[in-house]
């Protein structure tokens, strides 16, 4: 029973964070933290030369340009960015292109928005469009693991949840940006955990300036309404602020805490795991299967437990 639900939880993390965005999409090889050894004065290694990068492993390839920026924010997080200036055919000039953020959902990073074909990815769509293109990576994930002062393998590192999301990696991400852009406004599109992000923001009347548009993908702010017996079960039990409080401070997807909180959740009597893609999404018609090996390349990303804990309190 044990390694059947740890073969099925890569089914369904992907299922969960793939089924509505056909948009795109880690698993890194050996272990969580094949980046995240610490340099000899406690900072964060950038990914090895071995490990090529969102522009070189997901864009290049297609024939785009594509940039790596990186954005650090007031609380020290150095966040990675990518950039597509240009769709394949470059027949816009920049200068008149409006820009385009985009802000994946929790266990992701920028990676979800490319996963796919230019055809079917909105990264490469928009940029093909004529847009001027910007992926943002939030703090924990693969290429946002640096810290001016702090290494993952420190517990004050995982010491976030949504909250400074939405204090400190949304307004360094959209402050960038907007520079870097001339000062025009911006289309924001967000999945999952980037609409929460956008509507605690902008209800607070932040970033309002810099916005053109917003649009939200699978858009949350409560989930007192989550259906799946799964989800309800790991929320109202807690059980993310019972890992916190042993000392697992980051969550990791594919790790012994997510495990344990697969197995507990499915002794329950309420919980069918046999199928557990259909107990977590519903009946789905558009899951296509031959994206799972590229989603596991890349995906699912860790995330801090504290972040957990907040978003399960959002079912209250």
């Amino acid at each position: 029973m044990a390694n059947n639900l740890r073969s099925l939880l890569p089914w369904v993390l992907c299922s969960v964070f793939m089924i509505d965005a056909a948009i795109g999409v880690r698993k890194d090889s050996s272990s969580s933290h094949g980046t995240r050894d610490s340099a000899s004065l406690g900072l964060v290694q950038a990914p090895t030369s071995s490990d090529k990068g969102t522009c070189k492993s997901r864009v290049e390839i297609y024939g785009y340009e594509c940039e790596e920026h990186h954005v650090t924010t007031k609380d020290g997080y150095i966040l990675s960015i990518q950039r597509i200036p240009n769709g394949r055919s470059a027949t816009t000039q920049r200068a008149r292109k409006t820009p385009v953020l985009l802000q994946h959902g929790v266990f992701m990073d920028g990676i979800t928005w490319l996963m796919s074909s230019p055809d079917e990815s909105l990264g490469y769509i928009l940029a093909d469009k004529g847009y001027d293109v910007w992926i943002s990576n939030s703090r924990g994930t693969k290429y946002s693991l640096q810290h001016t002062r702090l290494s993952p393998r420190d517990p004050a590192y995982w010491e976030w949840s949504w909250d400074e999301l939405v204090a400190f990696d949304l307004p360094a991400t959209f402050e960038y940006v907007y520079r870097h852009t001339g000062h025009q406004k911006l289309h924001y599109v967000g999945h999952s955990q980037g609409t929460l992000m956008a509507l605690a923001s902008f209800s607070e009347h932040h970033l309002l300036h810099m916005v053109r548009s917003a649009a939200l993908l699978c858009p949350i702010a409560y989930m007192n309404e989550v259906k799946s017996p799964i989800a309800r079960n790991a929320a109202y039990a807690f059980v993310a602020e019972t890992y916190y409080w042993l000392g697992t401070y980051e969550f990791d997807p594919l790790g012994d805490a997510a495990h344990r909180l697969i197995s507990e959740i499915c002794s329950r009597p309420d919980v069918n795991c046999n199928d557990m893609v259909t107990s977590f999404t519903g009946k789905n018609c558009c899951l296509n299967t031959s994206y799972v090996p590229i989603f596991l390349e890349h995906e699912p990303q860790s995330t801090a437990t504290k972040n957990l804990i907040h978003l399960a309190q959002r079912a209250f």
